[in-house]
């Protein structure tokens, strides 16, 4: 996040990471898109079906600076960039720091991260509107064992 330039640039990351979204619905949030009291965006993929899914982006959203939110118009993307610049900007961030920064890096981060808070593969499958919970249990493969245990020895009567 540190190497990122902008607040657009870390409000993006902010948000692949946190709502699951996959890049084609990230790149097209407008405005009306967002319910800031709710401090959700509403999204399809038309790519995935016409299905609305509502996602949760708390973080994200404290994030972006008040600059950044006048800015925003009722029409078009509120990241003033398109699909490729996105990428753009994910392979610049790759090159700095050295680590994968592809969309679907931050979507699979995205189901782990709730696995690992203990949230059931069913919910995350929900959530991340994955058509499977094969696809979620592959995704989240590196949640083992022992994180399961440690995670029950954390529990009232684990």
């Amino acid at each position: 996040m540190d190497s990122a330039e902008r607040v657009r640039d870390r409000a993006i990351i902010a948000t692949l990471t946190e709502s699951g979204l996959r890049l084609s619905e990230l790149a097209n949030i407008s405005a009306s898109d967002i319910d800031w009291q709710a401090k959700t965006i509403k999204k399809e993929d038309h790519r995935k079906g016409p299905q609305r899914g509502v996602r949760p982006v708390w973080q994200p959203l404290r994030g972006i600076s008040a600059g950044m939110a006048l800015r925003i118009s009722t029409q078009g993307s509120i990241w003033d960039l398109n699909y490729r610049g996105i990428v753009q900007i994910l392979r610049r961030l790759e090159r700095q720091i050295g680590l994968k920064f592809n969309p679907h890096v931050f979507r699979r981060s995205f189901a782990v991260l709730l696995r690992k808070v203990s949230v059931d593969c069913l919910t995350i499958r929900d959530l991340g509107r994955w058509e499977s919970v094969s696809m979620v249990e592959r995704y989240t493969r590196s949640f083992n064992f022992d994180d399961a245990m440690k995670f029950y020895k954390g529990t009232p009567g684990g």
